[in-house]
């Protein structure tokens, strides 16, 4: 994690180099490692990267024409509210211009908004508003879920209510139209969250409710199947799992449904994950921060294990069985984190040309519940 500060421009003279959805995991590391080792000065680094992404992915390019906060607002107004224009990714090239031809190699090197890593950013700046007993981090963490609500989800009330993949920089037209298939999944789940950091830290009144965005969100996903082989998504529908298990319970109506429903799915997705050869084609051929997001949401199981332990009243038993049938591919983890733990494996030209990503994924994996 200290080379990642250093070679990315956080403790360095270098230019700062920020990616949103690598920079959101590796806030909630810096303060893992702040509460394992009592060293105050990973807090620091935790919270000049909120600072430092903001000020960069919250800005224009410096190859834009366009100047100053993705808002809107003023200097002084715009440092206040710094997500309430959303965040850019952080991806090398401008985004594509108006009119201009979809070329889907080259969109995936062009620049934009992403749902998932706002709610990745969401996420990150919550857990720094429970760390710190600071509501301003909640508030913008609100702030940006209210606006990306607002921005990517489109079409009209009931079964005609879907998402943008991807927007504009300024959020006004989508870059990529068709939807995330966890997309809306994330926006209730986070917005819960935050609904709930912000009750407990008594957040103030005029902040964004966020009642529309859950109301829209759990339409948005009613009957939807939430089944992937894809490893990374079946490790956020694990890491939703263990958030919904161990944060909000049954603070929210259908909180013990959705969780069956996600732990059903996840089950579904790795007995045919399982079934692939992925795991044993060589570095070369391999992707790792998109296994590691996997191992991530497998070591998160758990976390869901133990609450059902300590309060087994709150699960249904049909949680249960599904948790003792998951646990069958919990060695999966294990397996994952020491394969890419040998030096030799990250020697790899796949590894290094991922390295800033794979490497906070990696101490993810390896630090206790950083996500």
């Amino acid at each position: 994690m200290l080379d990642f500060a250093a070679r990315t421009g956080l403790v360095s003279d270098r230019p700062p180099r920020r990616y949103l959805w690598t920079d959101a995991f590796a806030v909630c590391n810096f303060l893992a490692l702040a509460r394992e080792t009592g060293d105050a000065s990973y807090r620091k680094l935790a919270l000049d990267l909120v600072e430092q992404v903001h000020r960069v992915l919250g800005r224009h390019r410096d190859d834009d024409v366009r100047r100053g906060w993705l808002s809107g607002l003023d200097e002084r107004e715009g440092a206040l509210h710094p997500t309430r224009g959303g965040l850019r990714i952080g991806k090398p090239l401008p985004e594509r211009p108006p009119g201009a031809a979809f070329d889907e190699r080259l969109e995936w090197e062009r620049d934009g908004q992403y749902f998932h890593y706002l709610t990745q950013w969401m996420r990150a700046l919550d857990r720094v508003a429970r760390v710190t007993r600071e509501a301003r981090f909640n508030q913008w963490a609100r702030e940006l879920a209210d606006v990306a609500h607002r921005r990517f989800a489109t079409g009209t009330a009931g079964r005609g209510r879907r998402m943008f993949w991807k927007m504009s920089i300024d959020l006004s037209r989508p870059l990529v139209p068709s939807m995330g298939q966890h997309d809306p999944l994330e926006g209730l789940i986070v917005c819960l969250e935050l609904r709930a950091t912000a009750a407990e830290l008594g957040g103030a009144p005029d902040l964004p409710s966020l009642e529309d965005a859950v109301a829209d969100f759990a339409d948005m996903i009613e009957g939807r199947d939430f089944a992937t082989a894809d490893p990374l998504g079946l490790g956020g529908l694990l890491t939703n799992a263990c958030r919904i298990a161990q944060r909000l319970g049954a603070s929210a109506p259908g909180c013990c449904e959705l969780l069956d429903a996600l732990l059903a799915a996840a089950l579904e997705g790795l007995s045919r994950y399982s079934r692939q050869a992925e795991l044993h084609r060589p570095a070369s051929q391999r992707l790792a921060f998109r296994e590691l997001g996997l191992a991530i949401g497998l070591e998160a199981l758990g976390r869901i294990e133990r609450e059902a332990k300590l309060t087994p009243s709150r699960f249904p038993s049909g949680v249960r069985v599904r948790l003792d049938s998951l646990s069958h591919y919990r060695a999966l983890a294990p397996a994952i984190e020491s394969y890419w733990l040998d030096p030799s494996r990250r020697k790899d030209r796949s590894w290094e040309e991922h390295r800033d990503i794979n490497d906070v994924m990696l101490a993810t994996c390896v630090l206790p519940e950083a996500v």
